[in-house]
């Protein structure tokens, strides 16, 4: 087993830059609307555009002329992106499963390559990718603040996860409760140094580093990091947790101040790309474009209800009286024609809403209560606002 792991030994202090990372130059928050956390990273990671060494600028390849878009080729985080973006109307073409490329119909020009998460931030470094979607801790960990990446769009709404410190709930961790107690047991010493466990060796060393940890041994290895503690292999593990099961499973417990990043899915992009490479802005405007307004839309639903008036105002005022019924702007109501005694004439009035789907139960009971009938609940794909924020969040981090 020893074979498997790359151990590095810090008698002291953990080996970082001694000076401190720059401050991000890109902070994007998410739209209210989309109703997800904002990415900003806890203590270790806390920069949106993410290096300890920037990478050199590689070139653009002057021979390319199709923008390249880099997705996860394996996984549930696979699976969830092909899945956004069909619910996008951006169904992704692989002719052969077997291949590695792919397109997408609704936009010309754009190649799609299928790839491990960290091999598409190191192509978006490299130059052979323009755009991708990856988790952020990926994107921080093998970005490591490189100036040329940059977090289009920071909240997805899937593959969320954290990446977090955790330690055994028994032996010499049972009254240890926080990163602060951590650092203070006497335990850890230079002949005797606490071994931590992880496949973010950037992240973990740097997160310990900032936590006060003196004596700190880290072992890199992937995949099943929770057996190494109950093996003896190791003292604590850094990891991306979701549930936390798997952790409660193997009787390891997060403490406090141990989350060292929150993560979701991110839309990145190669700065160099955006600013040189012809048609990569444009596309992105349109990814950015479905992508907000799709998910702005999944947590709506377009409400219908035919309710008797004396006019239009009549029923907008009571209507306008309901909480859980606003609206965009407000209701729209237009009158049913109907054929009353051989004449056209107006009865009804037909209200439509977008409704919050949480409220959506609470709507129809306030809807019947003020003599609304006949209510129809629809999905909606987008709302598209006059405006992304984010695209001029992208426009202003660009100097355009």
């Amino acid at each position: 087993m020893s074979a498997m792991l790359a151990a590095r030994l810090y008698s002291t202090a953990i080996p970082l830059p001694q000076s401190p990372s720059p401050p991000s130059r890109f902070h994007l928050r998410p739209s209210p609307a989309a109703g997800s956390r904002s990415l900003a990273p806890r203590a270790a990671a806390s920069t949106t555009a993410v290096a300890t060494k920037p990478a050199a600028a590689a070139p653009l390849s002057a021979d390319r002329t199709d923008v390249r878009i880099g997705l996860p080729s394996k996984g549930r985080m696979a699976e969830q992106t092909l899945s956004l973006l069909k619910s996008c109307q951006l169904s992704v073409r692989q002719l052969n499963p077997r291949q590695y490329t792919a397109d997408i119909p609704l936009i010309p020009n754009l190649e799609v390559w299928f790839q491990r998460p960290k091999d598409i931030v190191r192509k978006l470094q490299s130059g052979d990718l323009d755009l991708g979607i990856v988790g952020f801790d990926t994107v921080s960990e093998y970005g490591q603040v490189n100036d040329d990446l940059v977090v289009v769009h920071d909240a997805l709404d899937f593959g969320q996860c954290h990446l977090s410190l955790a330690v055994p709930k028994g032996g010499i961790f049972e009254n240890i409760h926080s990163v602060e107690d951590m650092a203070k047991m006497p335990e850890w010493t230079e002949e005797k140094p606490l071994r931590v466990v992880t496949g973010f060796g950037y992240l973990g060393a740097k997160f310990l580093k900032e936590n006060g940890f003196k004596h700190v041994r880290l072992l890199s290895a992937d995949g099943a990091l929770e057996s190494f503690p109950p093996m003896g292999m190791a003292d604590a593990i850094v990891d991306l947790v979701s549930s936390g099961t798997t952790l409660r499973e193997n009787n390891l417990k997060e403490i406090e101040g141990g989350v060292v990043l929150e993560s979701q899915a991110t839309l990145v992009a190669s700065r160099r790309s955006l600013h040189k490479r012809k048609g990569v802005l444009e596309i992105t405007h349109e990814l950015l474009e479905r992508l907000e307004a799709h998910l702005r839309a999944s947590t709506e639903l377009m409400v219908t209800a035919n309710m008797r008036g004396n006019s239009a105002e009549d029923v907008a005022e009571r209507v306008l009286s309901l909480t859980s019924i606003c609206g965009l702007q407000g209701p729209t109501i237009s009158p049913v024609y109907c054929r009353c005694d051989g004449k056209v004439a107006v009865e009804y009035y037909a209200m439509n809403a977008v409704v919050p789907q949480k409220l959506l139960y609470k709507a129809i009971q306030q809807l019947r209560s003020i003599g609304g009938s006949g209510v129809l609940v629809m999905k909606l794909t987008y709302i598209f606002d006059e405006e992304t924020p984010r695209w001029r969040n992208l426009l202003t981090e660009l100097g355009l």
